[in-house]
C-alpha cells in the first residue's frame, strides 16, 4: 500500500494545504484501489470521475477536508450529480433534481466525492447483499464474511483503504455493526444532531441518522461538526452540544462511571470473542481511572425490537409504494424480505402503527433511566463475529421472523438498534481482534444529547489501545 492510504483524511488535507499531494493525485489513487479491491469486494459503485474531476477544477471549498477522496452511501444523501439505485432494482439509476441538506454540508468540507458505496434494499438487514449489485459485498477481512449493513459498503470501502473515510446511516446499527465487522469507528449521534431534508422530516420514525465511517476518531469529529445542526423547517432538533466533537476530544472526559453488560442486555450469552472484547476493554477503562461496575439495563428489550420491526415494515412499503406511482409491484423488482415487508404492513393498522411509535418512545424513557445509574453503557457492539455471507441474505419472504425470529437479525445484533430507539448517542470503537483475525468493536453509548462525553471517551480508547496500524489482508495484494 502506499503512504497516502495509510493515512487519515486530516493528514491528507494537510499534505494537500502545503502542497505535499493534490486532489487530482489522491483522486486517482482512490481510483485505482478501486479497480484493485472492488471486484473481489463489490463496495464501490455508480462512479462518478467526470463529476469529480470537474469539482477539483472549478475549485473546491476551502474545507478542514480540501482535496480529500470521498464517497457516499447509495441511500439517502440526495444529489443531483450522483445517481442512486438505492439498493434496490427498483430504483436503478435514480436522478435528483436537488441537493439534501446533509450533501451540500458535506461537500462544504472541501471532499471529492466521487461515487457511492453499496447498501441492502431499503436499508434493512445487517449485511449487504442487494440484487441490484450482481453479487455481495464482501469483507476485507475475509471474503467469505459479511462487512455489515446497512452501510457495509462504506465499511469495506474505507477498511480496504479505498477512502479514508465515507458516508453512512444508522437506523438501528447499520453504521456501527459495519464499524465493528471493518475493524473502524462508527459514531451515531443523537437523535436530530444532523438534518434530513429537505426530502423528510425524520426517517423510521426519527430513529434513523446519518454518519460516517472512518479510520479515526478525529475525522468523524470534524465531518460531525461540519454536519451538526438542524437544518430549515427540521421538526425537531437536539440539544446543544456544551462543545464541539473537536473540542471534546481535544482532552480527556472526567473518570466515568462505566456500566459492564458482556451478556446481552437480556442477560444471555454473547460470543466468547466479542465477551472477551467487553472485558478486556473494562480493564482498559479502570486502569485509565474509570470506575466499571456490572450493569444488565433493565427494559423490554425485545417488545422494542418488534415495535422497531413494526416501524420499518411500514417505512419499506411505503417507500416501495412511492417508487411504483399506482402501478402494480412486478417480479424482480424487489428482494423477498422487501415483499414480505409489504405484505406485513397490511396487517398493520394506523393504531397499530401509532401504537408501536408508542412503544418505542416508552422504550426510550427506560433507557434514559439507565444513565441514572452510569455516564457510559460499555457491551459488545455485536453477539458474534462477522458473519458469513449468505447467512442473513434479503432472498426470503418472513420480514418480521427475519428479524426477531429464532436465529434472526436481532439475536445476531442484539445492541444497536436499542440506542436508535432510544435516540442516544452510542459507537463501535474497534478493540479488537478475534485469533482468526476478525475484527470485533465494542459498543459505547451513552446519556441523550451526552455526544461530548462519548466521543471524548472514544479518543481516550485510540489513543490508550491505536487500531489504525491494523490493516486487512486484502490490502496487501
Amino acid at each position: 500500500m502506499d503512504s497516502h492510504t495509510t493515512q487519515d483524511a486530516t493528514d491528507l488535507a494537510a499534505l494537500i494545504a502545503t502542497g505535499a499531494a493534490s486532489p487530482q493525485e489522491l483522486l486517482q489513487e482512490a481510483l485505482d484501489r478501486v479497480d484493485a479491491v472492488n471486484g473481489t469486494l463489490n463496495c464501490v459503485v455508480l462512479t462518478q470521475e467526470d463529476v469529480a474531476r470537474s469539482d477539483i477544477a472549478k475549485g473546491l471549498p476551502d474545507g478542514p477536508f480540501r482535496g480529500v477522496p470521498f464517497l457516499l452511501k447509495d441511500l439517502g444523501a440526495e444529489a443531483r450529480d450522483f445517481p442512486s439505485h438505492n439498493g434496490s432494482a427498483l430504483l436503478r439509476d435514480t436522478r435528483y433534481s436537488y441537493d439534501s441538506e446533509i450533501f451540500l454540508r458535506m461537500r462544504a468540507t472541501g471532499v471529492v466525492t466521487f461515487g457511492r458505496t453499496t447498501a441492502p434494499e431499503g436499508g434493512v438487514g445487517p449485511v449487504t447483499e442487494a440484487a441490484v449489485y450482481g453479487g455481495p459485498t464482501r469483507n476485507p477481512w475475509d471474503p467469505e464474511r459479511t462487512p455489515g449493513g446497512s452501510s457495509g459498503g462504506a465499511g469495506a470501502a474505507v477498511a480496504a483503504g479505498i477512502v479514508p473515510f465515507a458516508h453512512g446511516s444508522d437506523g438501528g446499527g447499520s453504521i456501527r455493526i459495519p464499524a465493528s465487522n471493518c475493524g473502524l469507528f462508527g459514531f451515531k449521534a443523537t437523535r436530530a444532531r444532523f438534518p434530513d431534508g429537505p426530502a423528510a422530516g425524520e426517517g423510521w420514525a426519527g430513529m434513523a441518522t446519518d454518519g460516517f465511517l472512518t479510520r479515526s476518531v478525529r475525522d468523524n469529529a470534524t465531518m460531525m461538526d461540519a454536519c451538526a445542526g438542524a437544518d430549515k423547517g427540521a421538526p425537531y432538533a437536539a440539544p446543544a452540544m456544551p462543545v464541539s466533537y473537536s473540542e471534546a476530544i481535544s482532552r480527556p472526559p472526567k473518570r466515568l462511571r462505566i456500566g459492564l453488560c458482556d451478556t446481552t442486555f437480556t442477560g444471555k450469552p454473547i460470543h466468547a470473542d466479542c465477551a472477551a472484547a467487553v472485558r478486556e476493554t473494562a480493564l482498559l477503562l479502570e486502569s485509565l481511572g474509570h470506575a466499571v461496575v456490572p450493569m444488565v439495563p433493565q427494559a423490554d428489550h425485545l417488545g422494542m425490537m418488534r415495535a422497531w420491526t413494526r416501524i420499518v415494515a411500514c417505512g419499506t412499503a411505503l417507500g416501495i409504494d412511492h417508487a411504483l406511482k399506482g402501478r402494480p409491484l412486478r417480479d424482480g423488482e424487489v428482494q423477498g424480505v422487501s415483499r414480505s415487508a409489504i405484505d406485513f404492513a397490511r396487517t398493520i393498522s394506523g393504531a397499530d402503527y401509532l401504537d408501536a411509535v408508542g412503544e418505542i418512545h416508552a422504550y426510550g424513557r427506560k433507557m434514559a433511566a439507565v444513565f441514572d445509574e452510569c455516564d457510559i453503557l460499555l457491551s459488545s457492539t455485536m453477539a458474534e463475529p462477522p458473519a458469513v455471507v449468505g447467512r442473513f441474505t434479503h432472498d426470503r419472504d418472513d420480514f418480521e421472523n427475519y428479524r426477531t425470529g429464532p436465529g434472526g437479525v436481532f439475536e445476531y445484533s442484539p445492541f444497536c438498534a436499542a440506542f436508535n430507539a432510544s435516540g442516544q448517542p452510542a459507537a463501535s470503537v474497534p478493540m479488537h481482534w478475534s485469533a482468526e483475525g476478525l475484527p470485533i468493536g465494542v459498543h459505547l453509548a451513552a446519556a441523550f444529547g451526552d455526544d461530548a462525553t462519548l466521543i471524548a471517551l472514544c479518543a481516550e480508547l485510540e489513543q490508550a489501545k491505536p487500531w489504525a496500524h491494523r490493516w486487512p489482508p486484502v490490502c496487501a495484494k
